[in-house]
């Protein structure tokens, strides 16, 4: 080999990488904003969504997560992180607040969310069928299925009267309206609600042991990083205190919790990576309707109604989409 053919042969190995770093850099990128790491199922569903327009990670799209791990204080900073990365849309998929923190941070850069509050009273859209401006996403409805899980309760637990309620005070936006829900369809039944809150995972066994205590007899877990984060340790103490509970997506009752009854969130996740696939083709977010999850799923873990002495009635076992024996 002489010289000129062994410079050649250099260059050409020292073009490659950086060739292909420039074709990296040049594919779209989506910044995914969570206020939890996200349930593996729903991070595989959301790079489905994106795959079904023809978007695979590594290959002609690049994905860039930034998780709050439950501190609802860091959400904006990690929302204008991603303006500042300067990615081609954000997916904020972890509730009204983390949809509120990524429009304050950007007014031009797409943004699809999800949420289970009504996202045209929280502000987030103007209509459902024109959201208008540069946010559209997915609505869960999760925010009124207080009526529900009281239902179900009360079919459970016809003799308990009193009932608690837990929600994180840190995250106001993404459960006043279930609290709401809660209380009117409570009232409804003549049955009495007890708010309890917890902000932080060592708070959680001190407000578990408190449900006792007030004589509640059945617990209700809303939506919440911090929950979601601590469901294992949730559904154990609520075991250990023998509290029936309700939660609001399948990965408790998987986790040892008695029963949740939400939307699918899997379908969900997927439902906002075609949004993003659809936005990166050229589609404007303006004109993209707010979609409202119809798939709801009651999931119930017989092991634990065992271990609770409870007898799930026959009418519940029918409706249950998915029973964990």
């Amino acid at each position: 080999m002489n010289r000129r053919e062994f410079i050649t042969l250099l260059g050409g190995a020292v073009a490659w990488p950086l060739a292909a770093r420039a074709q990296q850099s040049a594919m779209p990128v989506v910044g995914f904003l969570n206020d939890a790491e996200t349930n593996a199922d729903w991070a595989a569903a959301f790079r489905k969504g994106l795959s079904e327009d023809g978007y695979v990670e590594g290959r002609n799209v690049v994905i860039e997560d930034r998780w709050a791990n439950g501190q609802h204080d860091q959400t904006p900073r990690l929302a204008a992180d991603l303006v500042g990365r300067q990615v081609a849309v954000i997916a904020a998929t972890g509730g009204v607040e983390t949809a509120f923190a990524a429009k304050q941070a950007t007014a031009t850069i797409p943004i699809v969310f999800i949420t289970g509050a009504d996202p045209v009273k929280a502000g987030l859209v103007a209509a459902l069928n024109k959201p208008g401006g540069n946010v559209t996403g997915i609505t869960t409805m999760n925010s009124l299925l207080g009526t529900k899980w009281i239902g179900l309760m009360h079919e459970l637990l016809p003799s308990a009267t009193r009932l608690a309620l837990l929600v994180n005070p840190g995250a106001r936006m993404n459960t006043a309206e279930m609290v709401t829900d809660v209380q009117g369809a409570a009232a409804r039944l003549g049955l009495q609600v007890e708010v309890l809150s917890a902000s932080t995972s060592g708070e959680l066994e001190t407000i578990l042991a408190g449900v006792v205590q007030k004589q509640a007899g059945a617990l209700m877990i809303v939506p919440d990083a911090l929950f979601f984060d601590r469901r294992a340790q949730i559904a154990a103490l609520a075991l250990r205190h023998g509290m029936p509970a309700i939660y609001v997506n399948r990965a408790f009752p998987a986790a040892g919790g008695l029963m949740s009854y939400a939307s699918d969130f899997t379908d969900t996740f997927r439902q906002v990576g075609v949004y993003c696939g659809r936005i990166l083709k050229g589609e404007n977010p303006a004109d993209l309707p707010v979609q409202q999850q119809t798939r709801f799923h009651l999931v119930i873990n017989l092991r634990t109604a065992k271990a609770l002495g409870l007898a799930v009635p026959d009418k519940i076992l029918a409706l249950a989409d998915e029973v964990i024996e």
